[in-house]
């Protein structure tokens, strides 16, 4: 149904993680996907890979088992002005990153200094999802972001990870339903990830998709639904 996973980490991440790039490569293709997006964190997370890493990814192999590999990164947002941990000289070598706001690298604001550092980590051309903005801890203006993401050429995400009982990003599910209503409103795409970290997770799309199925959301308006849809809109120029 699904034919891809567009955020998980490997072992670089430097946490809850001990699998390597192929151990993911080889999971994604039980599920069965067709492509996996490595998009292990930004240096500015701790025991993170450093620019070197990201550097590399340029230089790895792009089918694995099968699989097709896509290298991005998850950048952490330092700032309301959109800042983030990796230069753009590496950014442009990968194939897509994402942009998220972590508790270690940025406090939790008003929900305009959220909402801004949101909305101007987009304007970055690299920047192409913008991960898990469902966080109870980073309240937004998600009308302000869906525009501003139909505006940067960016889609938002429906973590599954946040929407698991006992996730540690609160009851996001109110969140995400404001994302979806507003993305139906503007006819504007949502992509849906596990936010794996490691191999357990990947193609666990289940609290998301049923979020989705609840509400009736446009199956045109999921990405995951068409790996070359997907590839046409992260590298539109």
């Amino acid at each position: 149904m699904f034919e891809f996973d567009p955020h998980t980490h490997s072992i670089a991440s430097g946490h809850a993680s001990l699998s390597t790039i192929t151990d993911m490569a080889k999971k994604a293709a039980s599920v069965p996907l067709k492509m996996i997006g490595i998009t292990d964190h930004g240096p500015a997370t701790f025991g993170a890979g450093r620019p070197s890493y990201f550097r590399s990814l340029a230089m790895a192999p792009k089918k694995r088992l099968d699989i097709e590999t896509l290298f991005g990164v998850e950048l952490n947002i330092l700032d309301n002005k959109g800042s983030i941990d990796l230069d753009m000289e590496i950014l442009k070598n990968l194939d897509y990153a994402i942009a998220s706001i972590h508790p270690q690298n940025l406090k939790p604001g008003t929900i305009s200094f959220n909402t801004d550092a949101y909305i101007n980590a987009m304007k970055n051309p690299y920047v192409k999802i913008i991960g898990h903005c469902d966080d109870t801890k980073y309240p937004v203006h998600y009308e302000s972001l869906v525009k501003a993401a139909r505006e940067y050429h960016v889609l938002l995400e429906i973590n599954n990870s946040s929407l698991s009982p006992g996730g540690y990003r609160g009851d996001t599910r109110p969140n995400d339903l404001a994302i979806l209503e507003y993305c139906r409103s503007y006819n504007h795409p949502v992509v849906l990830s596990s936010d794996s970290h490691g191999t357990e997770h990947i193609g666990d799309f289940r609290y998301a998709c049923s979020l989705t199925e609840e509400t009736g959301f446009p199956e045109k308006l999921i990405m995951n639904y068409s790996l070359d849809t997907f590839k046409e809109f992260i590298y539109a120029k």
